[in-house]
């Protein structure tokens, strides 16, 4: 574990460039301190996606160094889409990372258990997919990439496909999650009332080729409820990072 606010994830200087000749990410810096939550924000096709496959080492960089926790199990990944296996159980789902690793099978199981603690699933361990809302699926999701203890938690856009009550809920959810397990999170949305909600640190993306627009603190304290997402504060945030994006969009310096 790095030392408390210690760059954990850093990007210096990254270019991105897809055999069709797509230009995803050129020149992106960005470093991310143990324990914090930062948000990535801009328009499809900026490459936010892009970046965190890079941190996970799904992909490698065309140009620049990638500097992470590296490791087996360092990095948890949620994606937009649950994609969980609907013939197996819940927690069968969530250990599956664990069995990939040749993990000892009691030793799976309960710490299976205890990510389904972590995000309130434990009542519905022996459930199915077909049986689960959309949103008990991705709190199943986000319990299989808690379930090998990851530094990192990487999230593309997981709470986009949720109706308005439901994506509320988990964003409390998540921000209770990370103050009581201090993992770093980054998080891709395309909302900017979402990302001044849960975010430390917003960084605004420029459209493709993707770098680094704008890079805004967001420092209201938490926990963060309904009164915050309800004030003055939030609403000014709000207007600080959506002048941001517009500017980022129409290429103003």
């Amino acid at each position: 574990m790095s030392s408390p606010g210690s760059n954990i994830v850093a990007l210096r200087n990254v270019g991105k460039t897809f055999e069709s000749g797509t230009v995803a990410l050129d020149g992106l810096s960005l470093a991310v301190a143990d324990g914090e939550f930062v948000s990535l924000l801009g328009p499809s096709g900026c490459g936010k996606s892009t970046a965190l496959r890079l941190i996970a080492a799904l992909s490698t960089p065309s140009a620049g160094a990638v500097e992470g926790p590296g490791g087996s199990g360092k990095i948890g990944f949620v994606f937009q889409e649950p994609t969980l296996m609907p013939w197996a159980n819940v927690a069968a789902n969530v250990r599956l990372p664990l069995k990939l690793a040749h993990a000892d099978s009691a030793k799976a199981r309960a710490a299976a258990m205890q990510a389904l603690t972590h995000i309130g699933l434990a009542d519905f361990a022996q459930s199915y997919p077909r049986e689960l809302s959309g949103g008990m699926k991705m709190r199943t999701s986000i319990a299989r990439a808690l379930v090998t203890e990851p530094q990192v938690l990487l999230m593309d856009e997981p709470f986009a496909a949720l109706d308005e009550i439901t994506r509320f809920k988990l964003n409390n959810d998540l921000l209770a999650l990370w103050q009581a397990l201090r993992r770093t999170v980054i998080f891709v949305t395309h909302s900017v009332f979402e990302s001044v909600y849960l975010s430390q640190r917003i960084v605004v993306m420029t459209p493709r080729p993707g770098r680094v627009f704008a890079d805004i603190a967001i420092p209201a304290p938490y926990p963060r409820d309904e009164r915050f997402r309800t004030s003055a504060d939030f609403a000014g945030y709000c207007r600080t990072v959506s002048e941001a994006l517009g500017k980022a969009m129409g290429g103003a310096p």
